[in-house]
């Protein structure tokens, strides 16, 4: 039997809801499995929301066992490596289909797939990451299992995407082709780290991953960015123009293939090399030049503006992380250059996975998720201070970087970043993954 619909809470402008109204109306609903197959976002984004959490929670768990001993985690791989892997690989490709799936096909021109089509491809991933977590801890054989399910998964999800791609007749394919490639690569490099652990070679597979992260990862998010970033802003703020000039993408696109090249130049030692100072100078110079055109792209893109719209704001601040990270990055190459201190580059990582890619994903699944489920698109108390919780994770981790930080200090503040980390991703993945759960809203269908 279907559910009564709620009724209207107060609050009412014109006969209409307001806005507030329309997001507080999640509270009245009952959670069914069934309606997460109703779209493909639900799923995907559902399935995301458990990985995120499930190695927030680990994570947190094992800089407890580090600070303190307990509770004496025994360990088949890295942690760190493990920890990469899942960051990089886990939830973020599954956040990836539930936007690929609903946004990607009004892009082209062509009909969604429905959620039924998407279902294994998806549960493989999830089930696999869930695996290479546990088999962290039971043998690397059970890890080799769940990397090569998820593998699987990623793989039919890449070709799923591909065949939306391959049926349209849309003049401006290039965002999603983009996009199609980078998963392509993404594929390539969970196949890479498998190979390279299998192969006993944990440098090789810390190489995969940081390709996977730059070129699959982060392709991803700047193209969405570049689409996207500047329609909504001037949707929600008509004084501000939709400016996204194709130099713009390839500048991203490049700055990202130049850090999957330095990746790969560390993995051979060209930093420990002769030719080392030169490149630690001129890579450095390269991040900085990037970082400033970034930082500069997010004032005219309406950072200032976009203040007075909490939702618009998220993705704005998320995509200055960018910027700051490359900036970050140049100071610590000319750091280690200069000076030879070369750890502010864990801050530059950081500042890139939790300041950008975290905070734009938390914008933009929120907005996603209140748009498709019939909620305003509005960021309300809750959405605006887990957001701000993210930002007080990351400088936390950024200050754990900072050269010169007493060794003493480091583990608490690693601790404190896991655990507010942990802590914001829970609470956000609770309350987003009932409404995947729920029937619509508004009473429409989706």
């Amino acid at each position: 039997m279907t559910p009564a619909r709620p009724t209207i809470p107060l609050g009412l402008v014109s006969g209409k809801p307001t806005a507030e109204a329309l997001a507080q109306m999640d509270r009245h609903w009952r959670w069914r499995w069934r309606y997460v197959m109703l779209a493909p976002h639900r799923l995907g984004f559902l399935l995301a929301m458990v990985v995120l959490m499930a190695s927030g929670a680990w994570w947190a768990l094992v800089m407890v066992d580090r600070s303190t001993g307990w509770p004496g985690l025994a360990w088949a791989l890295p942690p760190t490596l493990v920890h990469a892997a899942v960051m990089v690989f886990g939830f973020i490709p599954l956040f990836f289909s539930g936007f690929l799936f609903t946004a990607g096909p009004k892009w082209l021109g062509v009909d969604p797939l429905p959620p039924q089509a998407l279902r294994n491809s998806l549960l493989a991933q999830a089930a696999g990451w869930l695996l290479w977590l546990a088999g962290a801890h039971l043998h690397m054989v059970v890890a080799l299992a769940g990397l090569a399910l998820a593998w699987g998964g990623l793989v039919a999800m890449t070709l799923q995407f591909w065949g939306r791609v391959r049926l349209s007749q849309a003049q401006d394919q290039l965002h999603a082709r983009v996009i199609a490639s980078a998963c392509v690569l993404g594929g390539i490099s969970v196949a890479g780290l498998g190979l390279s652990l299998a192969l006993g070679a944990p440098a090789l597979a810390r190489a995969w991953v940081f390709t996977g992260l730059w070129g699959f990862v982060v392709v991803v998010y700047v193209t969405v960015a570049h689409r996207m970033i500047p329609f909504f802003t001037s949707s929600a703020m008509p004084m501000v123009q939709a400016w996204r000039p194709f130099w713009v993408l390839w500048l991203m696109l490049a700055a990202a293939g130049l850090q999957v090249l330095a990746n790969w130049l560390e993995w051979a030692g060209v930093p420990a090399s002769a030719a080392g100072p030169a490149w630690e100078l001129v890579f450095g110079a390269l991040q900085l030049v990037v970082g400033g055109v970034l930082v500069w792209l997010a004032w005219v893109w309406g950072l200032v503006q976009s203040l007075k719209n909490r939702l618009l704001a998220m993705l704005h601040i998320g995509f200055l992380w960018l910027g700051l990270a490359f900036l970050l990055g140049g100071v610590s190459q000319w750091l280690a250059w200069g000076l030879g201190m070369g750890m502010l580059g864990w801050g530059a990582l950081h500042a890139l996975t939790m300041g950008c890619l975290a905070s734009l994903m938390l914008a933009m699944v929120t907005r996603v998720s209140c748009g498709h489920s019939g909620r305003a698109l509005v960021a309300d108390r809750i959405a605006w201070t887990l957001f701000w919780l993210l930002q007080a994770a990351t400088l936390l981790r950024i200050a754990a970087a900072v050269p010169g930080m007493p060794v003493g200090a480091l583990p608490w503040l690693l601790l404190l970043a896991a655990g507010l980390w942990a802590g914001t991703m829970g609470a956000w993945g609770v309350r987003l993954g009932r409404w995947y759960g729920c029937l619509r809203a508004d009473g429409r269908p989706g």
